[in-house]
């Protein structure tokens, strides 16, 4: 009874895609109902707050509750894992090194994600975890890595499961694959390093605008000011 009352409330559709992003933040205790509830509670809480702390309530509470529902998703969603997604990133060479180590050892790729991820503390190797026990409770490695997918907000490194999933199926050189992929994340982070060294100029110009040009307006135009009031 109450799951169908639920269901009027939220369509199933929007519901998946609350999901799809819970399950990419990680840990949380959020789920796709709660978070529409929370959500529904805190819309109608802004929009009676602006209703009565202001005079045209009857106008700007219905669009600051509209406004709320939207950014309640950006904020709670979209950012967290946004955030992730590139913490994740910066993990992954660290981690497909370690992996790619242990391939060259002569291990198989089961027994060297294990190796990797017991040697590799961080959020990457934990979702790789995850993927392991998956395979001990039944499920074939390929599916495990297939489904780890759908817990990681980065196309950079689902592409790279991708690329590790093809290469087992097609029986293709793995170590080939493991140092393209590689190669690729020490490019990516080189290019994002440029990056933020390119926009070094663009926040020394801003931090120019607003704090030294004021300063120096204010001493060449300080005695004039000065001589103002005093007259």
């Amino acid at each position: 009874m109450k799951n169908g009352f639920i269901r009027k409330i939220y369509t199933d559709q929007s519901l998946k895609r609350i999901n799809i992003k819970i399950k990419q933040m990680g840990k949380t205790k959020w789920n796709a109902i709660s978070f529409q509830n929370v959500r529904i509670i805190t819309t109608f809480i802004v929009a009676i707050f602006v209703l009565y702390i202001t005079n045209l309530g009857y106008v700007f509470g219905p669009i600051a509750g509209i406004v709320w529902y939207y950014l309640f998703y950006y904020i709670f969603l979209e950012v967290p894992v946004e955030k992730r997604g590139r913490k994740l990133n910066k993990e992954a060479l660290d981690f497909f090194e370690i992996l790619t180590l242990t391939l060259e050892s002569g291990r198989n790729l089961e027994n060297a994600i294990e190796i990797a991820a017991l040697n590799v503390h961080s959020e990457l190797s934990d979702e790789f975890k995850k993927s392991l026990i998956e395979v001990k409770l039944g499920k074939s490695l390929m599916e495990a890595l297939d489904d780890m997918k759908a817990r990681i907000p980065s196309e950079t490194i689902n592409n790279i499961i991708l690329n590790i999933t093809q290469t087992e199926v097609f029986g293709n050189n793995i170590l080939e694959t493991m140092y393209n992929q590689i190669d690729f994340l020490r490019e990516k982070e080189i290019l994002e390093i440029k990056g933020q060294i390119n926009k070094i100029p663009n926040k020394i110009s801003i931090i120019s605008v607003l704090f030294i040009l004021p300063l120096i307006l204010l001493i060449i135009l300080g005695p004039y000011l000065i001589q103002f009031l005093n007259n």
